[in-house]
């Protein structure tokens, strides 16, 4: 048996009881570790305090072992009962339902068990779940490389008047092209994009793609940055691109709303997070 076991979103406390429970009855337990992490990253601390609460060591799965070495993990599952652990919700990045379908594929029998994920939690800022569109991913931009499929997205959501989720990037165990290119992988350190640089990349992007027809969005448009969401210190700041630029969120993850239009109860709520003193 597979369980694919949500974790939540603040740290080791978060896991549902039913969760706790599977997870100790598994003989082996991985930990999806590139779509997200829990407050403390993927420190050694931070394992071991997991490792206590439930009993066994986890092996931590990165890219590299999730997207080319899974089939080694469901090979397990077919003989014993096997955990996979990921922070959020389970079906919060579709790497996971391709990990569930390879493994009705192999016959493997899968268990979910759901939890919290950025995709509900992002509701404590006051504008409505109901009210949004699609949800959109902004990766860290390179000299070379600005991808911008992201911004249409956004002008579709605006226009229909709906709130738009921007996913932001992380980067844990990347390889380095330099390394790629030589055939022996050297990894960059972790990176995790703030919500300062995804408003500085979309104002780019805003500059590039603005001639195209009607602005999706500028440096007043108001929005909504989140930041370790479902933690103890979570920071939740509400104010346009402009105003947000300027402010430290602190450690990681990020997130942002980019907001559309507004009912007069999503305002009240905006009101307990705007800035004050602007």
């Amino acid at each position: 048996m597979l369980y694919l076991i949500g974790l939540g979103l603040g740290d080791e406390k978060d896991i549902t009881l039913r969760g706790l429970e599977a997870v100790k009855k598994c003989e082996k337990v991985y930990m999806e570790a590139y779509t997200s992490l829990l407050s403390f990253g993927l420190s050694t601390d931070g394992l071991s305090t997991l490792e206590k609460l439930y009993g066994k060591p986890i092996t931590v799965a990165d890219r590299e072992m999730v997207e080319e070495k899974v089939d080694s993990v469901l090979s397990e599952a077919t003989s014993f009962d096997v955990a996979f652990l990921v922070v959020g919700d389970p079906f919060g990045a579709t790497t996971h339902t391709d990990l569930v379908v390879r493994a009705k594929e192999l016959g493997v029998e899968v268990k979910v068990i759901h939890n919290a994920s950025v995709m509900n939690a992002v509701g404590i800022c006051g504008l409505q779940l109901y009210r949004y569109g699609e949800t959109i991913s902004i990766p860290f931009f390179t000299d070379t490389w600005k991808p911008d499929s992201f911004y249409e997205k956004i002008q579709r959501n605006r226009e229909l008047g709906l709130h738009t989720l921007c996913l932001l990037d992380i980067k844990v165990k990347e390889p380095t092209w330099e390394s790629l290119c030589r055939g022996k992988k050297l990894y960059e350190p972790p990176r995790f994009m703030t919500i300062n640089t995804a408003i500085e990349q979309l104002l780019e992007i805003e500059q590039n793609c603005g001639d195209r027809g009607e602005s999706a969005y500028n440096e007043d448009t108001n929005c909504v940055g989140l930041a370790r969401l479902g933690s103890e210190d979570q920071k939740i700041v509400a104010g346009t691109m402009r105003q947000l630029l300027a402010v430290d969120f602190g450690a990681p993850l990020h997130c942002l709303v980019i907001a559309g239009t507004t009912h007069p109860i999503e305002e009240e709520m905006l009101n307990m997070y705007k800035l004050k003193g602007v």
